[in-house]
């Protein structure tokens, strides 16, 4: 199995940037793709970017798109998620997540880290 286990995230103000890491362990050679979602509550989650291993293949939400910048460090197993320009509506926990060869949908997720942005 992988687990994942992410990092970053906190409070700022809207026009701020913050930068979110996400780095797995275990069986990481499965992996197939990593990304992001987010989510608040009353809200449905939000699969907001992801990018394959070779990075040839990157998905950003339009809710994102342009501000955020995901990236990933295979030497290290390791995945980012810059967010520039962030909005209010950006505040929600996220969570990092992998899918692995030979899954049907994502699977193992991050115990989620608060961004709240205040206007």
């Amino acid at each position: 199995q992988v687990q994942v286990e992410e990092s970053g995230g906190g409070m700022v103000q809207a026009g701020g940037s913050l930068r979110l890491s996400c780095a797995a362990s275990g069986r990481t050679f499965t992996i197939y793709r990593m990304g992001w979602f987010r989510q608040t509550p009353g809200k449905e989650r939000e699969l907001i970017a992801h990018m394959t291993k070779g990075g040839d293949d990157i998905f950003y939400a339009d809710s994102v798109k342009g501000r955020f910048t995901i990236a990933r460090d295979n030497a290290k197993d390791t995945m980012y998620l810059q967010m520039n320009n962030l909005k209010p509506e950006d505040s929600a926990i996220y969570y990092c997540t992998v899918f692995v060869y030979g899954a049907a949908t994502w699977s193992q997720e991050s115990q989620g880290t608060q961004v709240t942005v205040s206007s």
